[in-house]
């Protein structure tokens, strides 16, 4: 039988240390989700919480494939729109910018949903860069870009048009191809500097 079935199942059950090894194993994923959006650590956390109240709750309505070879995805993508949704109306409770704070290294160490280092230091410097944009575009950008939502469900998520949607996201599109090319151009403007 699948670990990750068996994890399910006992958290299902309420069994409390299935429930702790499903909350240690997915924390990490679940934070990093989080903090695209919530980006107080403390906030973060309280919203991880949260929304792990609400996954334990609901997992009796996962739909739990035995067979199927790509459940662990499944679930966390299923998970993922607990998180954001979580996260969505935290922000819509507290119309205010958030305080931009850095999560602890720990939290990047090494996981196996990253690949490899490059990977995740690719993936710290686009999470950089996507916070110094303002809220809305930010908010846009993360829920289409990095968490495939369609301009359809981000409408409905943050209570916008789709046009406002696309138009948020190609604003912040552009933001975005500045900040990285004036990051690149330093950097390349300092190698020639040095040759």
């Amino acid at each position: 039988m699948d670990a990750i079935y068996i994890l399910i199942r006992g958290c299902i059950d309420n069994n409390n240390k299935s429930q702790r090894d499903f909350y240690n194993h997915y924390y990490g994923f679940a934070l990093k989700t989080v903090f695209r959006y919530i980006f107080q650590y403390d906030k973060a956390t309280d919203i991880v919480n949260d929304s792990f109240v609400k996954i334990f709750n609901n997992l009796a309505k996962f739909n739990l494939n035995k067979e199927s070879a790509d459940t662990e995805k499944i679930l966390m993508g299923w998970m993922k729109r607990i998180l954001i949704n979580t996260a969505i109306d935290e922000l819509r409770r507290n119309q205010t910018a958030p305080n931009i704070c850095e999560l602890p290294e720990y939290i990047w160490e090494e996981s196996d949903r990253l690949n490899g280092a490059d990977q995740k230091i690719l993936y710290k410097e686009l999470i950089c860069e996507v916070k110094r944009l303002p809220p809305s575009y930010r908010t846009v950008f993360s829920l289409f870009v990095i968490d495939g939502f369609s301009h359809n469900e981000i409408a409905g998520l943050l209570g916008i048009s789709e046009g406002t949607s696309k138009s948020a996201l190609a604003k912040a599109k552009a933001q975005l191809k500045k900040f990285l090319s004036n990051r690149f151009s330093e950097k390349n403007y300092g190698a020639t500097v040095r040759q």
